[in-house]
């Protein structure tokens, strides 16, 4: 269709090429004829109701003598609604007819064509098509748009949507390239800016055939989105509603609304249609319906329809008409400008120069166009008449009286006569089928009980999360819970199949079954645990479980280390010290665990071994208060320790491991855990596993985080928590795949996670015990946190092992080194001596060798 208008101009040119030199020819005889009279032609489907409006207007115009006179001559031509008819038509009014100017016709494909047959003559054509793209007046100089471009309603259409909170909508549009290209695009970025979005377009065809309409309203009808925007002309539209009508899409919680190219015609369309369409909504273009000036062409009009058309059942004038009564008083006032009664580019130019106030609103040329339309009114149809509920003003809102206070919201013009009976809340969506797992075995997340004659109670935790989370949804559709018994899979794949429209309860959310469904973010802890029975972990060797291996190795090396140093630098001074090598090995080591408790400061005899002790019972001090405080808590805490300590274990022993009926691990634990299927067994519920474990038919068991929270709730002192969690799952609601519901789902469990809510629920639904937890080897402390003590008392007692070495050496050495020095002080007085008298004497120097160079003293 992008290219539809172009192909249509391209043979209408060539037509007209055709044809000759008729374009010179025709303006000449033109010229000779209009001194005496004028010539008005018109292009209209005579068959339609906008075209009898037309048709009729422009006689009453004639008769209400804008100086057309008697001499002239109206040209109507009717074409049927066909572009290339209206090309021909348009050839021989030009051509043959010699008219001056053009009314009609009301399609931009039939206007396309007609403007390419003018082009060279510059015959003003008045175009009642309700756009135009911008580059048709470049294109053709003499193409006029007197209505007034109407895309700004969607910016209403917009607002209406947005007052009754509706997020998404329908298009149904006609496939045609005004449609595609103009006014569907407004709609779209109308609703983007109110936060809505057109969620499926529908094209029809003009000639749509009616099994064609049928199967694009089934279509339409399988979907959730209940909200319907209509852009076709009238007679297509007619059919549309009749069709609705018959496949009962004009009941609850359907809402349509409709443009201005069928809604302004609204007034005119008899009762048999009006009853397949109540509680329809409609914009349709604004004009003041008083005034002595309308109220004289109104009563006329009546008349004269009635005379032309006595078979219509309505005669009152619309929009187009009064149109139509502009458009002939604006060709009047351009003929009779300066009394010139010339055609061509003079007509052209004054009627660009009219400016007036017509009965369509203010009349004036700007671009080749008149205003766009501002204003639209409101119009609900109810009954075998419509209601008038107000107006909307661009960037002013909505309004009761056109002068009256304005409103942002739509609400305020009163109750709305929707589809299926006045509503204060129109959802827009057909009620929601939820599925529920009827076969859980967790009764606190899903439990699903007969009620009687009433039906199934529904109710748990999960069941509470999505109530509060629907309630932040102010749009959200009714629905209705149904309870399903199968596999947790199966009742996801419903959604898939249409037979449900989301599932609520405890399903796990798993890559599998994106297939299916999309999900929610979870609401729930995510992950995977190994939960095996627990026995009490032995006392007996809880006295060196405070530490680890490796500190304990630490504290023995460093308590050995400063023992001997201490006992090396004492050992000359204290008698006690002395004796044989096994006396001094057994007094080392106990001097080395002796300081752990206390300096015995009187009995050390040098500063370097206090210095290093003193250091060394700040450290130990530290240590034997930590290992107290440890100890002291591992005793008095009730501990469990699990019977299978590693998943490895279960691995290597094929020992029986448990999991959820129908869940996901049917895959999981043999594909990536690597656990054989022969081994695994499945089981519904806490009291079936609890029976398992106690029969001795499975060693170990694989639970959700939610399940295993309830299931060592009801039974922590049996039962243990060991291992990693393994990162999946977690509980989500399922919704079809792209639904728009999913984003604004996520945003509201967003807030009731953050408000406090979810957390709430919990303590109400589900409140395990505070289990013990198992000892690990996380709760023996190792040597990094005292890695710093270490060094210090490291580092002090090699200092005062290192000074005094040092320090035992020199006093040995000491009587060698007061010689050296002496000889050196000696050499170097003889050296001096003698420089002075060779200076002195002036004798001939000796070369004395270097003196040795004294070592350091120490």
């Amino acid at each position: 269709m992008a290219t539809l208008h172009q192909a249509f101009s391209l043979f209408a040119l060539i037509f007209f090429l055709i044809s000759g030199s008729g374009a010179d020819q025709s303006t000449k005889t033109t010229q000779a004829i209009i001194r005496g009279s004028s010539r008005i032609g018109a292009i209209v489907d005579t068959s339609s109701r906008i075209g009898k409006e037309v048709v009729v207007a422009m006689e009453v115009a004639k008769e209400g003598c804008y100086g057309f006179g008697n001499q002239t001559f109206f040209h109507i031509k009717d074409s049927q609604k066909d572009a290339i008819d209206a090309a021909l038509e348009a050839k021989e009014l030009i051509d043959t007819v010699h008219v001056q100017a053009i009314i009609g016709p009301h399609t931009w494909e039939e206007v396309s064509l007609v403007a390419e047959i003018a082009r060279e003559t510059q015959v003003p054509i008045l175009s009642f098509s309700d756009t135009a793209p911008e580059w048709a007046t470049e294109r053709w100089p003499s193409l006029l748009q007197a209505s007034p471009d109407k895309n700004v309603q969607m910016k209403a259409i917009a607002e209406i949507v947005q007052s009754w909170n509706l997020h998404q909508v329908t298009a149904i549009y006609e496939d045609t390239d005004t449609s595609v290209r103009g006014v569907i695009p407004h709609l779209h970025d109308a609703l983007r800016e109110v936060n809505s979005e057109v969620r499926q377009f529908v094209s029809l065809s003009p000639f749509a055939s009616s099994d064609s309409i049928s199967k694009e309203l089934e279509n339409i009808k399988s979907k959730n989105c209940r909200v319907f925007v209509v852009h076709l002309s009238f007679k297509l539209a007619v059919r549309l509603f009749e069709m609705t009508k018959k496949m009962e899409m004009m009941e609850k919680d359907y809402l349509w609304i409709t443009t201005d190219p069928f809604t302004s015609l609204v007034h005119s369309i008899n009762a048999s249609v009006l009853s397949s369409m109540q509680g329809v909504l409609g914009v349709r273009s604004y004009f003041l319906k008083m005034g002595p000036d309308f109220e004289d062409f109104n009563q006329r009009f009546r008349t004269s329809f009635s005379r032309k058309y006595p078979q219509e059942e309505q005669r009152g004038p619309g929009i187009y008409a009064v149109q139509a009564y502009d458009s002939m008083r604006t060709i009047a006032l351009a003929l009779n400008k300066n009394g010139s009664k010339r055609g061509g580019k003079e007509l052209l130019e004054n009627i660009l120069d009219t400016d007036f106030h017509g009965l369509s609103g203010k009349v004036k040329f700007k671009n080749q166009k008149v205003a766009s339309a501002e204003i639209f009114q409101i119009v609900n149809v109810i009954g075998m008449s419509y209601n008038e509920l107000g107006y909307w003003s661009h960037g002013v809102g909505f309004s009761e009286n056109i002068d009256g206070n304005k409103s942002k919201s739509m609400i305020d013009l009163g109750q709305v006569n929707w589809p299926g009976g006045p509503r204060d809340d129109p959802n827009g969506w057909t009620t929601l089928r939820i599925g529920v797992p009827s076969s859980s075995g967790y009764k606190e997340y899903v439990n699903v009980e007969n009620d009687g004659p009433s039906g199934k109670n529904f109710s748990g935790f999960t069941i509470e999360v999505f109530k509060e989370t629907i309630k932040r949804i102010p749009f959200f559709p009714s629905y209705d819970f149904y309870g399903f018994d199968g596999d947790y899979n199966e009742l996801v794949e419903q959604i898939h199949l249409k037979k449900f429209d989301a599932v609520v309860g405890d399903v796990d959310i798993v890559a599998s079954r994106y297939q299916d469904a999309e999900f929610t973010s979870p609401y729930t802890e995510t992950g995977l645990v190994l939960i095996v029975p627990a026995r009490s972990s032995s006392k007996a060797w809880s006295f060196i479980k405070p530490f680890t291996t490796t500190m304990w190795v630490l504290i023995s090396v460093f308590t050995v280390y400063n023992g001997f140093v201490l006992w090396w630098i004492e050992r000359k001074s204290c008698d006690e010290l002395q004796g044989s090598i096994p006396n001094q090995i057994g007094i080392m080591l106990w001097l080395s665990y002796n300081t752990l408790l206390s300096l015995n400061a009187p009995k050390l005899h040098s500063n370097l071994s206090r210095m290093s002790g003193v250091v060394w019972l700040y450290v130990s001090s530290i240590i034997i208060h930590t290992y107290t405080a440890n100890l002291t808590s591992m005793l008095t805490v009730q501990k469990l320790e699990p019977t299978v300590p590693r998943v490895e274990e279960l691995l290597n022993s094929n020992a029986k491991v448990g999991y959820c009926t129908g869940s996901y691990m049917t895959e999981y634990l043999p594909g990536v855990l690597k656990f054989k299927a022969e081994n695994l067994k499945k089981y519904g519920s806490a009291e079936e596993y609890f029976s398992a474990f106690k029969n001795k038919e499975i060693s170990a068991a694989f639970l959700g985080t939610p399940y295993a929270k309830l299931f060592l709730g009801r039974y922590c002192n049996s039962f243990i928590q060991i291992g990693e969690t393994y990162k999946i799952g977690g509980f989500g609601f399922a919704f079809p795949r792209g639904s728009p519901l999913l984003a604004s789902v996520n945003e509201a469990l967003l807030k009731i996670t953050e408000n406090g809510t979810v957390q709430a629920l919990e303590k109400t639904w589900i409140t395990p015990e505070k289990c013990p937890e198992i000892q690990s080897e996380s709760s023996s402390l190792g040597p990094h946190g005292f890695l710093v003590l270490f060094y210090i008392t490291g580092g002090t007692t090699t200092a005062a092992f290192v000074i005094y070495v040092c320090r035992t050496n020199l006093s040995r050495d000491r009587k060698i080194w007061r010689i050296i020095s002496a000889v050196l002080k000696r050499w170097c007085s003889l050296r001096t001596r003698f420089t002075t008298r060779v200076a002195s004497a002036e004798i001939p120097t000796h070369t004395f060798p270097e003196a040795p160079v004294p070592p350091a003293s120490i």
